[in-house]
């Protein structure tokens, strides 16, 4: 009897200790869950109901219907910043990959204090947003910025840079390569852990280095690419506003205005709280499609190591 009691208590723990794991893990998960419904998901169904109200935030919001909706399709100001976004988005992320990988590939060699060419290359990318846009604005200055300074030495002619509608998103984007950095690293990390051999091999059967690149090194890294491809075009499409609205305030003519600045000034400008949400679900609707269309076109050029041949 005591034997069987003794197995029946062993079960019983056992049956227990699941549950008893399972509520310590949801008891320290419990912060985390309180904070995300509080902090974003709650947030989150607030302006999904704000999409269908008028709120201009010192009065109480009022049901608007689809008024929010009708007032997006005839906002001229709304496709022109959408053509911003696009064009900033569609220029800049290609470049920063390649910007990147270019960096890595040159910081990738085994000698004497390359890590510190390492950090000073990745040092940029972690320069204070409002920093590098004070300094942009000094290089781009007219008057006397080094942009300037440095066409004259050409014997170009000097730009207007910022004042510019033409050169304006450029400039955006110019400085946004500054913070190239953080890419580089992990190309860097995907560049060392492409086996070795592979590289000896290819050597030993003759192959040139350009060949051993467009054979071996991109194919490995092209799971990396899609990773920064996809966080690159989702941070780029909620990305600029701190650039736009410190360098260039969205002028001039509404050339550097990206969607994010729009939605800002309808959101806390305007007081258009209603209208500032269906901006910002307009934005994640476009952003889960490119993401999703990412995902799809993946299969067709994104290679692991076992399916080289």
């Amino acid at each position: 009897m005591a034997i069987a009691s003794t197995k029946q208590r062993v079960v019983s723990a056992r049956r227990s200790l699941p549950r008893t794991e399972a509520r310590d893990a949801y008891l320290f998960l419990l912060p985390w869950i309180l904070g995300f419904l509080i902090f974003t998901a709650g947030p989150m169904i607030a302006s999904i109901a704000l999409v269908f109200m008028d709120w201009p935030v010192i009065a109480p919001p009022t049901f608007a219907g689809l008024s929010n909706l009708q007032q997006l399709a005839k906002d001229p100001l709304f496709f022109i910043v959408l053509g911003n976004t696009f064009f900033y988005v569609f220029i800049y992320v290609p470049l920063a990959l390649i910007v990147a990988l270019t960096m890595a590939i040159a910081l990738n060699v085994k000698l004497r204090g390359v890590n510190v060419y390492r950090v000073l290359f990745y040092l940029p990318s972690q320069m204070p947003v409002i920093a590098s846009a004070m300094l942009w604005i000094w290089i781009f200055n007219p008057d006397f910025g080094l942009a300037n300074v440095a066409l004259t030495a050409l014997h170009l002619p000097p730009q207007k840079w910022l004042l510019d509608p033409n050169l304006s998103k450029p400039c955006l984007i110019l400085m946004g390569l500054w913070g190239a950095g953080s890419g580089m690293v992990i190309f860097l990390a995907g560049l060392q852990g492409i086996p070795e051999a592979l590289h000896e091999a290819a050597s030993i059967d003759g192959a040139s280095i350009p060949r051993r690149f467009f054979a071996i090194t991109l194919p490995l890294l092209t799971p990396v690419i899609f990773f920064q491809l996809i966080i690159g075009i989702i941070g780029t499409f909620t990305a600029g506003f701190t650039q736009a609205f410190v360098m260039t305030g969205g002028g001039p003519n509404h050339s550097s205005l990206l969607y994010v600045l729009y939605l800002y000034q309808n959101a806390f400008q305007y007081f258009h709280m209603g209208y500032a949400s269906t901006l910002a679900w307009v934005l994640a609707l476009v952003i889960m499609a490119f993401t999703a269309i990412q995902f799809r076109l993946a299969r067709q050029w994104v290679y692991y190591e076992g399916d080289l041949k």
